[in-house]
């Protein structure tokens, strides 16, 4: 998975990437077929917010999660991140399933 980790008036730190790459782990482990990710942290006056797009094959998954703390903005985007990825998953799979033919019992 490429992680790209922008920032908006807020400077990227170390403690900061490791959190959003911990965080972002977590997903990568529900649905391994990521080809990139983009995050953008940023900070307007007294809220904080985090945005994320993963590049899927035939999809592009949005998220979005606003906060007065970055961490715990980090945090409920994970949580979306995940219901969506999982959602995205199992449509894949009822879709690739092979269909049983009717019969017919009469």
């Amino acid at each position: 998975m490429n992680l790209n980790l922008t920032g908006h008036h807020v400077e990227i730190t170390p403690a900061l990437r490791d959190h959003v790459t911990l965080k972002l782990e977590r997903v990568a482990h529900h649905f391994d077929r990521i080809t990139s990710t983009h995050v953008i942290l940023s900070v307007d006056k007294l809220q904080q917010k985090a945005e994320v797009t993963l590049h899927v094959k035939g999809k592009d998954i949005y998220a979005d999660a606003t906060d007065t703390d970055l961490y715990v903005a980090i945090d409920q985007l994970a949580e979306k991140l995940d219901r969506q990825i999982l959602k995205h998953k199992e449509k894949i799979s009822t879709h690739h399933r092979d269909k049983q033919p009717d019969v017919d019992n009469s």
